[in-house]
């Protein structure tokens, strides 16, 4: 499956599940609302106003969040550039693959990357990574080229590591569309709430507020997506939220698989298995630890093996990961 497959489908899954964060909340209020009309008269006014408080401040952490995502990021991530270009650690990389998937009239061409190189401790890692080549001509990115790299020795702040010969800069007009859209989006919000109030009150205030308001509704399952994206990331995919930390901090070993287990847990109909490993760490001290993670059914043979390949912390040995999953990472 190819990436720009793969981004069709989360796009779908986004825009499905979009549908059921605010869409659907709506229509199933105001239908049930239209055949069974709300008793606003014995209503708790306090309760009421507690559930509008709660409404603002589930809308404020939606907002704050995409506001921080999509605007203070940008500038996060050009001031840890800068910072990168200063105090990174320099590693040199062999470009082992290299895909063109450049656009039709882009101006520059854009290469899909996997670079090998030597982590932070020595060990031999590869890394995915997309470039933007501003001067083809000198074939910087071909297949057996070297490439130089600076990584974050703390491995703390998104970029992780950038090409020695990035230079940042930010799209000041596409800032100020993802602002007005952020805009845009408030106002919506402030207007649902000016429409509800009009429509609902009945000249009793904000009565008619319930639990099952789209107001409280609609950011509460925003609010859970988020959650429910996050466990299923750190705790189903066997790749811990810290894994790039391992993957450049970390030092590679072969663990002993001493037993493989199903938790009873199904994502897609794919079982989640409990892999039991024994390893033994630079200092010659064992190490006897566990990762849960969803294996493909056609991926089961990997369950039978006696020994895997891991990363762990050298300052913390049950810290670890898969091989395998670490490649993944980008």
């Amino acid at each position: 499956m190819t990436k720009r497959m793969m981004q069709c489908i989360a796009i779908f899954f986004m825009l499905f599940a979009l549908f059921f964060a605010v869409p659907f909340p709506m229509i199933m209020y105001y239908s049930i609302k239209s055949e069974i009309p709300l008793d606003i008269d014995g209503s708790d006014p306090w309760l009421s106003l507690g559930l509008v408080a709660l409404s603002v401040i589930l809308w404020i952490v939606i907002l704050a969040g995409f506001y921080r995502k999509w605007v203070l990021r940008v500038f996060s991530a050009k001031r840890n550039i800068e910072r990168l270009k200063q105090n990174g650690v320099y590693r040199e990389a062999l470009v082992l693959e290299s895909t063109n998937i450049s656009k039709p009239n882009g101006g520059y061409n854009t290469y899909e990357l996997s670079l090998g190189f030597k982590n932070l401790v020595d060990n031999e890692i590869t890394q995915k990574a997309d470039v933007n080549d501003m001067k083809p001509y000198e074939r910087r990115f071909e297949k057996g080229k070297k490439v130089g790299l600076l990584i974050d020795k703390e491995v703390k702040h998104i970029p992780y590591f950038i090409f020695e010969s990035t230079d940042a800069s930010i799209h000041k007009g596409r800032i100020v569309l993802i602002n007005l859209g952020w805009l845009l989006f408030l106002a919506i919000i402030v207007g649902y709430y000016i429409y509800s109030y009009q429509s609902e009150s009945e000249g009793m205030g904000w009565r008619f507020m319930s639990f099952w308001h789209p107001l409280i509704i609609c950011p509460a399952v925003l609010l859970f997506y988020n959650v429910l994206g996050l466990f299923l990331w750190g705790k189903l995919s066997g790749v811990p939220g810290n894994a790039p930390l391992i993957k450049f901090k970390g030092v590679r070993t072969t663990a002993k698989l001493l037993a493989t287990n199903l938790t009873g847990s199904y994502i897609n109909e794919q079982p989640m298995v409990n892999f039991e490993l024994e390893f033994v760490d630079q200092q010659n001290h064992t190490h006897r630890t566990n990762i849960k993670k969803i294996v493909s059914l056609l991926d089961l043979d990997s369950t039978r093996q006696k020994t895997v390949d891991i990363f762990y912390l050298k300052e913390d040995p049950r810290r670890i990961a898969f091989t395998d999953d670490l490649k993944e990472i980008s």
